[in-house]
């Protein structure tokens, strides 16, 4: 019985330390920065790592006041890609903690 307890011992700790790297991790994670673009330039998103959009750039050459849907598109395209980036690496980094866990 006592061995059991042993055991169980050993993995809460084990369990706390994966805790404190995933939370480590997701702080990295969250204070890192993704740029993405779309046609050369003329739109700039920056997100943070924590899916929150910091900056957005617009090339004043590209306003049309004849053409909004345009513009309209390329913000959409450069902040589908940006958030998608960030998506990857949240799998990529934080992944390897949770595969395998349900609801995960």
């Amino acid at each position: 019985m006592m061995r059991g307890m042993g055991n169980m011992q050993g993995m809460m700790k084990q369990v706390q330390k994966m805790q404190k790297e995933m939370a480590k991790a997701q702080e990295t994670l969250n204070a890192t920065e993704f740029t993405s673009e779309a046609t050369n330039g003329y739109v700039k998103v920056t997100a943070t790592g924590d899916r929150k959009i910091k900056d957005l750039l617009i090339d004043p050459a590209i306003i049309d006041a004849e053409d909004p849907e345009m513009l309209q598109d390329l913000i959409l395209m450069a902040v589908n890609d940006v958030l998608s980036k960030v998506e990857k690496e949240s799998e990529a980094t934080l992944g390897k903690y949770t595969k395998g866990i349900p609801g995960f």
